[in-house]
């Protein structure tokens, strides 16, 4: 018979060892845990955990206002008419602003922004035999060119050879570029817009609204290549291997004759009529206009860059304290 064990004379320690050992082993993880260590909490107390008050609000960009009340009126012939200010993305004038016309040699924009998004300003094209119509800067088959002169080509003078030539060093070629511009327009937002062709060439389902135009207009301006190119009045580029010159002249008639504008794209089809867009800055001010379908693109736009600034003024909203 087994000798009972009396309780009475048991150390108590041998009784409550399990409770004891759970204890010690929760005392331990407790001290180690870095959440609650006394010594990590000491010195995390020095640390800020919330910014210091009051937080910096941004200041917001000055803030366009019609001081006269005057809106254009039917001196302006486009029939799509956008004007947007850069900074505060306030539009300062819509007509038609989502009807789609064609838009011409503005497309390059969006050619040039496929170009930059897959291309190397550096690398050499060799143009191929090409039957191109309308505006070229004089492409030879088998010269050898930088994408850079190309872009050049494409946005100072409109050539529609660079524009074409850009697109078929593409890999798939033409088809699989414009592809591409679809998809950049789609990044974009330009959700009222489609392309059939790298040029501008009329079509039923290449079409453009002005206000797709307008933001189209600030993507490239945003583009630090393109925005440099647009501005330059004239330039003279050649081959890698200096055989063949083009003398590249700005279409933009308002480049140097009005202050403050730099540029951007002209646009012309007997299916369009004339288009523009133009970026102007002035007192800290960029401003882009937007005439599309236009009887008169420069006329039209020199008294629209007269109309902002004779009524409109910029005031600056400071955040209440």
């Amino acid at each position: 018979m087994a000798k009972k064990i009396n309780a009475k004379h048991t150390p108590w320690w041998r009784v409550s060892w399990g409770k004891l050992l759970f204890l010690v082993l929760l005392a331990l993880f407790v001290g180690l845990s870095p959440g609650q260590n006394i010594y990590l909490m000491a010195q995390e107390s020095a640390v800020h955990v919330f910014p210091p008050w009051p937080i910096p609000v941004p200041t917001p960009a000055p803030y366009p206002v019609n001081v006269t009340g005057i809106y254009p009126g039917p001196e302006i012939t486009a029939t799509g008419v956008v004007v947007l200010d850069m900074d505060s993305g306030i539009f300062l004038y819509k007509r038609n602003e989502t009807i789609s016309l064609s838009p011409a040699s503005t497309t390059k924009l969006l050619t040039a922004l496929v170009v930059l998004d897959n291309y190397s300003l550096d690398d050499v094209v060799t143009v191929r035999e090409m039957n191109v119509d309308g505006q070229s800067m004089g492409l030879v088959p088998g010269e050898k060119i930088t994408v850079e002169n190309l872009l050049y080509g494409a946005l100072i003078y409109s050539g529609n050879d660079a524009a074409w030539a850009l697109s078929d060093y593409y890999p798939g070629g033409e088809p699989k570029f414009v592809e591409a511009m679809n998809a950049k327009a789609q990044a974009l937002h330009l959700t009222h817009s489609t392309f059939t062709n790298p040029v501008g060439y009329d079509d039923p389902n290449h079409k453009m609204t002005p206000i797709d135009l307008a933001l189209l207009g600030e993507a490239a301006l945003n583009n630090k290549t393109i925005a440099k190119m647009v501005a330059i009045p004239e330039i003279t580029i050649s081959d890698v291997t200096h055989t063949y010159f083009h003398q590249l002249k700005n279409v933009n008639e308002l480049l140097g004759k009005i202050p403050g504008v730099g540029g951007i794209k002209t646009g012309w089809t007997q299916g369009a009529g004339e288009n523009l867009i133009t970026m102007v800055e002035r007192g800290g001010h960029t401003v882009i206009i937007v005439t599309l379908h236009s009887q008169d693109r420069f006329g039209d736009t020199s008294r629209l860059i007269d109309w902002i600034f004779g009524n409109y003024q910029w005031n600056t909203l400071a955040p209440a304290t």
